[in-house]
């Protein structure tokens, strides 16, 4: 049975997975830079799942080039690329005095190696899908914690400020 794939050119496909991995990284990158203001935005995320994706072909494609000489792994594919990333997001974690700092920032661009892999994977769903989590992560649960937060201060507020009641 013929697909679309078979009428469109390989490096086309390729050239549409590494667009969609910068896309979706890119994407999840703009919210760490417009809304949280970290310096790993746009252009890193979209780097790293870029560079994830990127890796995923090389070895889906060095397997199909050596068809019963070598034999392709995704695995330690994946697990190259995770380790990879480790050394990048463990900079940006940083303690200062008693509090800890990127560390939001690092687990997005996790998941954003992630989202490169399954777009070279051709887990194209996935990777939209769990962009839109990852936004909603960030956005939303933000928003939630936020709440939580003025409204624990304000119970601690009242009861840092009720008269004491004698019999």
């Amino acid at each position: 049975m013929l697909t679309p794939a078979d009428f469109v050119d390989p490096n086309i496909i390729i050239f549409a997975k590494l667009f969609l991995a910068m896309l979706l990284g890119g994407v999840i990158g703009t919210e760490r830079a417009v809304l949280a203001k970290q310096a790993a935005g746009t252009r890193t995320f979209g780097l790293v799942a870029l560079g994830a994706c990127l890796f995923v072909i090389i070895g889906s494609h060095v397997d199909a080039a050596y068809i019963g000489i070598l034999t392709f792994d995704p695995l330690r594919v994946a697990a190259a690329v995770i380790m990879g990333l480790g050394f990048l997001a463990g900079g940006l974690i940083i303690f200062r005095g008693d509090s800890l700092h990127g560390v939001t920032t690092a687990a997005g661009l996790w998941i954003a190696t992630g989202l490169g892999m399954a777009v070279g994977f051709g887990m194209y769903t996935v990777a939209v899908f769990s962009t839109l989590l990852t936004l909603l992560m960030f956005t939303g649960m933000w928003y939630v914690e936020n709440r939580f937060k003025h409204w624990f201060e304000d119970i601690e507020h009242d009861a840092d400020h009720r008269p004491l009641q004698g019999k």
